[in-house]
């Protein structure tokens, strides 16, 4: 896919300590480094010594010769293409970091190299929105807000421009958090009564808010009525996930005595008109998830689109015309795939196939399907870690239980996902749930066809051999302290062409659409049944998803033309309509 970049020197580990990478502000002010008391005249201090150089860490101090792929400009002010790279990238590392079990600070040791090898972008302050992010974006950690400049602080939840780079007469609020730690009220949509920061003293004691630092940018938002960027926490199964939501300005602000006994600073904020939803979406959602069997939208057409096939239930939805209650054309619905034809038969003992009767646990080195993975584990906590070639789940012959760490696809959904009708592309597949990437979503089900079999106006039809835009999206082996020869191959390698029809027999996956700019991708998986290789195809998420946001995947084309000496032509039967700043104008 790339030419391998060259082996890099790195220097050795150095001793951190900024921040937490994205846990999140901490619940007190910093604390003054030991010394010696003010005044003290006795001795010298003795010098630190060095922390020891750990082999064995993640962590890089400096690398002069990284190309990190963002120039100089793009990290001063970066798009919507760059904000996705550095996240994607910050992702894989931490990613690869829980695969090989660092032991701690996987958040600090990805954010930090990520800050100091330059994969970041939006460094440059600014009252206002932030190139490439988006209103209902969402964050698992918030070193992620850091490294695309949507809330700069690595440690407060209020960010701020000083009176000397605000280019106004003092302070300037840029953007607040809501951390958790503070009586925020939350609660309603387009107002926020956010609590000021401190309020600690000497040995953790509550004490009075003073106005000073974020407590009086903000009081200053008040009078300049600047935008202020506003970033709501919630929970859900049990993760933190960060949900930007737009613009506000601060209207107002009281000090009075809150719930601690001490003064504390509100702050009331009002969300600007006229902006996309995002936490009033997450709220509308949350109330489909708690009440689950009954779906409040007037546009409900069906409750379950797969009858009790799956787990949970896949509603169907038209909320474009609430009247028409027109459901997809007649359909089978199943589970996982139907081979009718394709399968690789290896005519081998089966007892060879799967994991052996002494492999301790599929994690274990001895075991054979670790093995075909190349020594580790696809997955960790049921995320993907990197794209492969090919990956090898444990199959029926293998003696794991089904709830073994490399058996996923062939599991099911676990996702509220719903089929809704589109403006423009019929209908299309969204997930009640925020998405964190590598997360698998479904498994593109149907009928395996041979190329004899293959119906020309089958629109659900799933085609290997066609031709993909190419991305990366496994991690960077430099950025790891890691030979850059380690590099996973991203490249699909299979040993004949995959057909799958969901024409007449498919799952939710069947309803995916197109998109130039996808936030979905495929992932071939080999599974073995009494002794038959078949290869399944599983999406996983591209980047972090909010809810509600429809799930695409590239379909392909079927020709690839030169213009010229450089320029790639992808030329597809259907014409496109995904509206994406890539879009190529037509696909399959």
């Amino acid at each position: 896919m790339v030419s391998p970049p060259p082996t890099l020197m790195v220097f050795d580990d150095f001793n951190n300590n900024s921040y937490d990478g994205g846990a999140g502000p901490s619940t007190g002010p910093r604390k003054r480094g030991r010394g010696r008391p003010k005044g003290s005249k006795n001795g010298t201090r003795k010098p630190k010594k060095p922390k020891a150089y750990n082999p064995n860490s993640k962590l890089i101090r400096s690398c002069p010769k990284f190309e990190s792929g963002i120039t100089k400009a793009e990290r001063e002010s970066g798009n919507l293409e760059i904000v996705a790279s550095v996240l994607m990238r910050f992702d894989a590392i931490r990613r690869r970091l829980h695969q090989v079990n660092q032991p701690k600070d996987i958040l600090t040791t990805a954010s930090t190299n990520c800050m100091r090898l330059g994969v970041r972008t939006n460094m440059t302050r600014r009252i206002g929105p932030i190139p490439g992010v988006q209103v209902g974006d969402v964050f698992y950690y918030w070193g992620e807000m850091c490294l695309v400049g949507l809330h700069r602080d690595m440690a407060a939840g209020i960010d701020y421009l000083s009176a000397k780079r605000s280019g106004v007469d003092g302070h300037a609020a840029t953007s607040v958090v809501t951390s958790g730690q503070y009586d925020d009220e939350t609660e309603e949509l387009d107002t926020l009564i956010y609590i000021g920061q401190d309020g600690k003293g000497k040995n953790r004691q509550p004490c009075d808010q003073v106005l000073k630092n974020g407590n009086l940018a903000l009081e200053a938002s008040v009078r300049k009525g600047n935008d202020v960027r506003v970033v709501r926490l919630e929970k859900h199964n049990n993760e933190k996930v960060f949900i930007y939501d737009g613009l506000y300005l601060v209207s107002d602000f009281e000090h009075v005595i809150g719930k601690s006994g001490f003064k504390e600073f509100r702050f009331k904020l009002v969300r600007k008109p006229d902006q996309p939803s995002g936490y009033a979406i997450w709220k509308s959602v949350e109330i489909l998830r708690n009440h689950d069997l009954i779906d409040p939208r007037n546009g409900s057409i069906l409750g379950d689109l797969s009858f009790g096939a799956e787990v949970l239930r896949v509603p169907l939805v038209n909320e474009v015309d609430e009247d028409d209650k027109t459901i997809p054309e007649d359909f089978d619905y199943i589970r996982s795939q139907c081979y009718s034809g394709m399968m690789f038969d290896l005519n081998v003992d089966i007892q060879s196939l799967g994991c052996q009767q002494n492999c301790e646990s599929c994690s274990h080195q001895n075991c054979s399907c670790m093995h075909k993975n190349g020594g580790e584990l696809p997955y960790h906590n049921n995320i993907l870690v990197s794209r492969k070639p090919l990956i090898y789940e444990c199959g029926d012959s293998c003696p794991c239980p089904i709830d073994c760490p490399n058996r996923l696809v062939q599991n099911g959904l676990k996702l509220h996902l719903e089929v809704f009708k589109t403006t423009n592309c019929g209908w299309g597949l969204r997930s009640w749930d925020p998405i964190r990437a590598g997360t698998f979503i479904c498994e593109f089900a149907g009928v395996s066809k041979t190329k004899e079999e293959v119906e020309e106006d089958d629109d659900y039809l799933f085609d290997t051999s066609r031709v993909y835009h190419r991305f990366i999206w496994n991690y960077d082996p430099q950025l790891l302290r890691e030979d850059a020869s380690k590099q996973v191959s991203e490249v699909i390698n299979l040993p004949t062409q995959v057909l799958i029809s969901a024409k007449e027999k498919g799952n939710v996956g069947r309803f995916m659409n197109h998109s130039c700019w996808p936030n979905v991708f495929w992932q071939p998986i080999e599974y073995e049944n009494n002794g038959v290789r078949y290869v399944r195809i599983g999406l996983f998420a591209m980047r972090h998803i909010p809810p509600m946001t429809e799930l695409t995947y590239d379909y392909g084309v079927s020709c690839v033309e030169k213009n010229g000496e450089d320029e790639i032509l992808y030329k597809g039967k259907k014409i496109c309509l995904c509206g994406s700043v890539k879009c190529r104008g037509s696909f399959a």
